[in-house]
């Protein structure tokens, strides 16, 4: 299991919990912060998924005239946690 406490940014969420399991599935997100609909929906969504499958999903989604928005942000986080994972230093 592999645990990842994630600051966004430029989001109104202001941290991003993911668990991932030693297959690289994503156990459990929660959001502090946000629209949150918005992120139990997303945490909802993913759960069971592969974390690189979610990434692809993810990366690039905007929130308005931002250019990032919390799914974008769960990316980065996911990708982080994914590196973190295969490289445990």
């Amino acid at each position: 299991m592999k645990t990842l406490s994630y600051t966004p940014h430029g989001t109104c969420s202001r941290q991003i919990d993911v668990t991932l399991d030693d297959d690289g599935v994503i156990v459990d997100v929660a959001f502090t912060g946000g629209c949150s609909g918005n992120t139990q929906g997303v945490s909802a969504l993913v759960r069971g998924m592969k974390a690189d499958e979610a990434v692809k999903r993810l990366r690039g989604i905007r929130c308005g005239a931002r250019p990032t928005s919390c799914p974008d942000q769960l990316s980065r986080a996911l990708q982080l946690c994914i590196e973190q994972q295969q490289d445990p230093r």
